[in-house]
C-alpha cells in the first residue's frame, strides 16, 4: 500500500495534470510511471500495431479472392500471413489487455499505482523496441520470416541466404523480448492485485475484471518461460549451430511444438479471461441487475487456469500422438468448456430480465458473446479426436480461431473502450458513429470467418496462395467480409479522435455504473484518490440500497446504485 508521507510529498509538488486530457498529450510520449498513463500508452500504440496487422490481412484476402496467385509473390505472401499472425498477437492482443488491465486494475481495488511503477514503464516501453524489431524482420537483406507466427521447424531452420541477421532471426528476437516484456507486466500486475488492495477489499469484493486479469497473468507467469525459452532454443539452432530441434543434427522438432503449445494454447485463456472480465462489468451496468453467480464466476476463472495446463496436446493430435495421449487430452480439452459454460450461463441470467440500454459497449459486448458461444461450439468439435485429425490444417481451424480472437476478443475490447472512455478522456463519445461500427464489425466478422468453417470442412488448406477452384465462392465471400471488417475501424478511429479532441464532457459516472473506478472524477486525478475508500459490499449491487464504500463522502463522486 502507498505510503502517506510519499504521497503528501507529491501532493506538495502540486496537483499533476490529469493524464486523459488533450493539453496533456506530452505525457503519453514520456517515461511516466503513472499507471493511467501506461495504460493508454500500451492502448494506442496497439492499435497502430492492429492497423498494421489488418493491412497484412486485407492483403492475404485480396490475394484469396481468386484461386490463382496473382496479387502478391509467394515469398511476400508468406512473409505476410507469418507477420498478420504474430502482430495480432504480440503487438495487438497482448498488449492492449495489458493497456486495460494497467488502467483499470488499480482503479477498481482502491489502489494508487501499480506496485512497481518504474517495472510497469519497462514494460511498455519494450513493446515498441520489439515492434520495430518484429517489422523488420519483413525487410530483412537475408529474406523475411515465412515459416507462421508458430514457426516450427524445420522450415523455421531453413536459411537459405546463409545470412546471419535475417527476418527468422529478427522474429525470434522479438518474441523473445515480447516474453520478457510480458512477464515483466505479469509480475507487475499479480503483486498489485495480491498486496495493493484498498481496506476491506477483500478477494470476494473484487469485480470479476480483476479476477480475470489476475488468472490471466498466472497462466502469464507459469506458461511464458516455455514458449520464451522455446524461442531462445531456436534462434540457437538458427544462428549458433546447435542441435535442439533440427532433425538433421539428431534434433526432436515435435519438442519445440511442447514448448510453443504448452503456452500458447493457455495464451488463449490469458487473451480471453480478461474480455471474459469485461462482459462480467458491462452487462450488469447496462442490463441494471446484480452479476448473476458473481462468487461462481470470480472462481471458474481459476478453475480455467488450472485446466489450461492440461488441453495443449490438442494441437498435436496429427503430430504423431499415442493414442492414450490424445484420449487424455480429448478429455481435458472437453472440460474446459465446464467453466466456461457457467460464465456464459450467469451473462445471460444477468441480461434475461434486465433493463437493458444498448448502448454501443453493450452492443459490442452481445456481440461478442453470440460469436465467442458459436467459437464454443467448433471448439467442442475440434477437441474430438476425429473430427481435429479430418479438419487439422485446415481452414476450420483458422474460422474457429479467428472466432475466438476477432469475433469474442476484439468485440470486447471494443465493449471496454466504449465504456471506460470517459473515464479515460472525460469526454463522451458519438453513439451513432459506436453503432454504426458495431454493424459493419459484426457484418463483416461473420461473412469473413463463418465461410472458413465450410471451406475447412471441403477441404481447403491453410496457408496456401492458390486453391481449388471448386473453393471460390466462399472465399468471395470471405474477401468481401474482410474488406468490411477493415472499412469498420474507420468510423471507430473518428470517432475516438473525434471525441477525445472536442467531444463533449462526460460526468464522472454517466452510465450510473458501481465500481471504485466511477467513484472519482472523469479522467481520474494523478494518484487516483485523496483517501483510500473503504469497500464494505460486494459489487454489482443494482437494485440492492448498501453503498460499496464506507466513506464516499471523502471520494469525489456518489454513484446511483438503481
Amino acid at each position: 500500500m502507498t505510503n502517506l508521507s510519499s504521497v503528501d510529498a507529491i501532493a506538495s509538488l502540486g496537483k499533476q495534470p490529469s493524464p486523459g486530457t488533450p493539453e496533456d498529450w506530452k505525457r503519453f510520449f514520456s517515461f511516466s510511471t503513472d499507471h493511467k498513463v501506461i495504460g493508454i500508452q500500451y492502448i494506442v500504440t496497439s492499435f497502430f500495431f492492429f492497423l498494421i496487422g489488418g493491412i497484412f490481412a486485407m492483403i492475404v484476402r485480396g490475394e484469396l479472392i481468386t484461386p490463382e496467385a496473382d496479387l502478391v509473390d509467394r515469398t511476400v505472401y508468406n512473409a505476410m500471413f507469418t507477420l498478420h499472425g504474430t502482430v495480432m498477437l504480440f503487438l495487438w492482443t497482448f498488449p492492449v489487455l495489458a493497456g486495460l488491465a494497467n488502467y483499470l486494475v488499480p482503479l477498481m481495488i482502491g489502489a494508487r499505482d501499480m506496485a512497481f511503477p518504474r517495472l510497469n514503464a519497462l514494460a511498455f516501453w519494450m513493446v515498441p523496441v520489439f515492434g520495430v524489431v518484429l517489422m523488420g524482420s519483413f525487410l530483412a537483406p537475408g529474406g523475411p520470416a515465412q515459416a507462421g507466427w508458430w514457426s516450427y521447424p524445420p522450415v523455421s531452420l531453413q536459411n537459405p541466404t546463409g545470412a546471419l541477421i535475417n527476418g527468422q532471426f529478427l522474429w525470434l528476437l522479438a518474441v523473445a523480448l515480447s516474453g520478457v516484456s510480458s512477464i515483466l507486466g505479469a509480475v507487475n500486475i499479480v503483486t498489485t492485485i495480491i498486496r495493493m488492495r484498498s481496506p476491506g477489499m477483500t478477494f470476494f469484493r473484487m469485480p470479476v475484471f480483476v479476477w480475470a486479469v489476475l488468472s490471466a497473468q498466472i497462466i502469464q507467469l507459469f506458461g511464458l518461460p516455455a514458449l520464451t525459452a522455446g524461442a531462445i532454443m531456436l534462434l540457437f539452432d538458427l544462428t549458433l549451430g546447435t542441435s535442439f530441434f533440427d532433425p538433421a543434427k539428431g534434433g526432436d522438432p515435435i519438442l519445440f511444438q511442447h514448448f510453443f503449445w504448452f503456452y500458447s494454447h493457455p495464451a488463449v485463456y490469458v487473451i480471453i479471461l480478461p474480455i471474459f472480465g469485461i462482459f462480467s462489468e458491462i452487462f450488469p451496468v447496462y442490463a441494471r441487475k446484480p452479476l448473476f453467480g458473481y462468487k461462481v464466476v470470480a472462481i471458474s476463472s481459476l478453475i480455467i487456469v488450472g485446466l489450461s495446463a492440461i488441453v495443449w496436446v490438442h494441437h498435436m493430435f496429427a503430430s504423431g500422438t499415442p493414442g492414450w495421449m490424445r484420449m487424455l487430452f480429448m478429455f481435458s480439452t472437453m472440460l474446459i468448456s465446464v467453466p466456461t459454460g457457467i460464465k456464459v450461463f450467469a451473462w445471460v441470467a444477468t441480461i434475461w430480465g434486465g433493463k437493458l440500454r444498448l448502448t454501443s459497449a453493450m452492443l459490442f459486448g452481445l456481440g461478442g458473446l453470440v460469436m465467442f458461444v458459436f467459437a464454443g461450439i467448433t471448439g467442442i468439435m475440434l477437441a474430438a479426436v476425429p473430427v481435429d485429425i479430418h479438419v487439422n490444417n485446415t481452414y476450420f481451424v483458422v474460422g474457429h480461431f479467428h472466432y475466438v480472437i476477432y469475433g469474442a476478443t476484439v468485440m470486447g475490447i471494443y465493449a471496454a473502450f466504449y465504456h471506460w472512455f470517459p473515464k479515460m478522456t472525460g469526454r463522451m463519445y458519438n453513439e451513432g458513429l459506436g453503432k454504426l461500427h458495431f454493424a459493419l464489425t459484426f457484418i463483416g466478422a461473420n461473412l469473413n470467418f463463418f465461410p472458413m468453417h465450410p471451406l475447412g470442412l471441403q477441404g481447403m488448406p491453410r496457408r496456401v496462395a492458390s486453391y481449388d477452384p471448386e473453393f471460390a465462392f466462399w472465399n468471395v465471400v470471405a474477401s468481401i467480409g474482410a474488406f468490411l471488417l477493415g472499412m469498420s475501424t474507420l468510423p471507430f478511429i473518428l470517432n475516438m479522435v473525434g471525441s477525445w479532441v472536442q467531444g463533449e464532457k462526460a460526468p464522472a459516472n454517466p452510465w450510473r455504473a458501481i465500481g471504485i473506478e466511477w467513484l472519482v472524477s472523469s479522467p481520474p486525478s494523478h494518484e487516483n484518490f485523496e483517501q483510500l475508500p473503504v469497500v464494505i459490499a460486494e459489487p454489482y449491487g443494482y437494485g440492492k440500497s448498501e453503498p460499496l464504500v464506507s466513506n464516499p463522502d471523502a471520494l469525489e463522486v456518489t454513484h446511483e446504485p438503481n
